[in-house]
């Protein structure tokens, strides 16, 4: 990852972006589904945008990109919300230093004391990514004690469970709903044109944050339960990419290719 930040690809006119998670979204779903989404962007790159917003680290974006044939995106909210940068191949992830001041301000440099106070703690397991402004465990959920949870609300930060094997600590405040709303701001993007996608509880603030949204047929159950009675989200039949592309066939954001 260069910390350069990289020119940045403007959205503002892009008659549609999307905003979508990874793993269970975008690269949920079967392979022709998945085939079928990123050929569809490749193909309409002149009107289409595309943003990650993941709880993945900018390696493994970069990796998923030059290695798996996924689109690049032009822009990334990594890091459950931590991270916001561009993205391109010349460059890889930049991250853009004042979308992120006041992220890094809150979190300081809390990780070691985070990872001080949760060592040992039953039910989790430090994964080994030295990730810039959160702190992320492996939760196994029938050996969790609960009392992480205030732990880590009595230092001032917030936690976040999700698909009921990732424990995250992130600043008070920071998450993907607040950072692609930031960044959509920054872009001057029409609100109405962005479309966020997710399946789990860490893209809960992203699908509650009042951009038009989808959760793909695969969502997590407690997902589904939070967000099935808001209006501007799409609750898919079709999980991955093939509920990505009907919630847009849904909403009217694009024109679609009979058949998709």
């Amino acid at each position: 990852m260069t910390m350069t930040e990289a020119a940045p690809a403007d959205l503002s006119a892009r008659k549609f972006v999307l905003a979508t998670d990874l793993d269970g979204t975008f690269l949920g779903g079967s392979e022709e589904d998945r085939a079928r989404l990123y050929g569809w962007i490749e193909d309409n790159r002149d009107t289409v945008g595309l943003i990650f917003v993941t709880g993945r680290d900018p390696k493994f974006i970069g990796e998923l990109c030059r290695e798996r044939g996924v689109p690049w995106p032009d822009y990334a909210v990594g890091d459950v919300g931590t991270t916001i940068a561009t993205v391109s191949p010349e460059t890889g992830v930049a991250p853009i230093g004042h979308l992120e001041e006041e992220i890094s301000q809150a979190w300081g440099n809390a990780g070691d004391r985070v990872k001080e106070r949760l060592d040992g703690h039953p039910g989790l397991a430090l994964q080994p990514t030295d990730f810039r402004y959160r702190v992320s465990y492996d939760l196994d959920s029938a050996n969790f004690d609960e009392s992480a949870c205030a732990i880590v609300e009595e230092m001032g930060h917030q936690w976040l469970i999700s698909d009921n094997k990732f424990f995250d600590i992130l600043p008070e405040g920071v998450s993907k709903g607040p950072s692609i709303l930031r960044l959509v701001k920054y872009l001057d993007i029409e609100p109405s044109r962005v479309l966020c996608a997710g399946d789990t509880m860490n893209d809960l603030s992203m699908l509650e944050c009042g951009l038009p949204a989808v959760a793909v047929g695969n969502s997590e159950p407690s997902l589904v339960e939070r967000v099935a009675h808001l209006e501007h989200v799409h609750m898919a039949q079709a999980h991955g990419a093939a509920g990505i592309m009907e919630a847009i066939r849904t909403f009217g954001m694009h024109d679609l290719p009979e058949g998709y």
